[in-house]
């Protein structure tokens, strides 16, 4: 009995060592690459040639920085990099490579940081935003062309499965800064999200149009990159919104009247302060990640009108989402709109994202709990 229990013991100990090193190829990865690589215990493994490189380190966005890794360069020219345990969700990241920021030639691009650069998603086991065996809607690309910015915007459309047989309403959605109008399709995978949802019949059927969240005609974009500049170009945003966009989608799509609006971190602001200006347009109002610009002590809320709210007929659906790990900014903005909500009895749903920070795994897990509960 004693022996036995040495062996189990031996066993259980071996598996735990061998499942350790069983590596998981990430999804990010371009056809017929090896690496990055992830194991049981969420390491990542890098492997990348630079034969020349007298110097290669990881660098990234918010979920690198609380990772340390180390790194080897091998006899063949490629350098391996293995790092701590990493966060889940999707992460961009890329290499300084002699001190020269450098894309992973491993993976496909996502267009963040204002260019494109690689990623990495961590799996967290979920299914949701995969694909699975059900009818599948599409995304097309159209444009229109602004007075107001006096330019030819592009924005993305998508288009549930069997679109056509009745009228919809229309779900209008902003990525954040940096970022751009291939988002929510590419690393929100908002296309697998919906076809599941409405397959299981878990949200109304919508359209959703996802916009172009910077809005300045060319002298404006001679300004400085700063709060100002981005207030400035979400009040052109609402202009566009509401004078241009929506009667071009009303137009030219099946849509039933019926509107929300959504979006993450600085589309969260956009959003917001659109939906707030117009109450008695949009019956949902989805802040992921919130942002509040321009806010002094004294009014928190000098550029978004949120006591629209309060005043109007309508009481468009509020809710709020955010990552439990973000940093303490975004648990500012999200308390300072929550006790506004709660002095003034105004109803809305707040949601925490289990373990994830400020990137793409709190935004799908955000629009899957908000799209399940509009246009009811």
């Amino acid at each position: 009995m004693q022996y036995s229990k040495k062996i189990s013991l031996i066993f259980v100990l071996f598996s735990s060592i061998v499942f350790s090193q069983v590596y998981k190829t990430s999804s990010t990865v371009l056809p017929g690459k090896q690496f990055p690589r992830i194991d049981s215990e969420k390491k990542a493994e890098f492997r990348v040639y630079f034969p020349d490189a007298k110097s290669v380190t990881l660098d990234g966005g918010d979920g690198m920085k609380s990772i340390k890794s180390s790194v080897a360069k091998d006899k063949d020219g490629f350098w391996n990099i293995s790092t701590t345990p990493m966060e889940i969700g999707f992460h961009y990241y890329w290499f300084n490579v002699d001190g020269q920021r450098t894309n992973d030639p491993n993976t496909q691009l996502y267009f963040g940081y204002s260019q494109p650069t690689s990623g990495i998603e961590v799996p967290s086991g979920e299914v949701f935003f995969q694909e699975k065996n059900v009818e599948h809607g599409k995304i097309i690309n159209d444009s229109l062309s602004s007075q107001i910015t006096q330019n030819k915007r592009n924005f993305k459309v998508y288009l549930p499965p069997n679109y056509g047989s009745k009228k919809l309403p229309v779900l209008y959605l902003y990525h954040g800064t940096g970022e751009d109008i291939t988002g929510w399709e590419k690393q929100g995978y908002i296309l697998n999200i919906l076809d599941n949802l409405f397959a299981e019949k878990k949200a109304r059927e919508m359209i959703v149009v996802m916009d172009y969240g910077v809005a300045l005609n060319p002298e404006q974009e001679k300004m400085p990159d700063n709060y100002p500049r981005t207030v400035l170009s979400s009040k052109n945003l609402d202009k566009i919104v509401t004078q241009e966009l929506i009667p071009y989608i009303e137009k030219k799509y099946k849509t039933s009247g019926k509107k929300a609006i959504a979006g993450l971190s600085r589309g969260s602001y956009q959003a917001m302060l659109i939906g707030v200006s117009h109450p008695e347009t949009f019956s949902a109002i989805g802040a992921f990640s919130p942002v509040i610009y321009e806010g002094t002590e004294a009014e928190p809320f000098k550029e978004l009108p949120i006591e629209n709210l309060v005043k109007s007929k309508k009481k468009p659906y509020f809710f709020i989402g955010i990552g439990e790990k973000e940093d303490a900014m975004f648990f500012k903005f999200d308390q300072l709109l929550t006790d506004f909500l709660n002095r003034n009895n105004y109803p809305y749903f707040q949601y925490k994202s289990h373990e994830t920070r400020h990137e793409w795994l709190t935004w799908r897990r955000s629009l899957y709990q908000f799209t399940q509960q509009i246009f009811k």
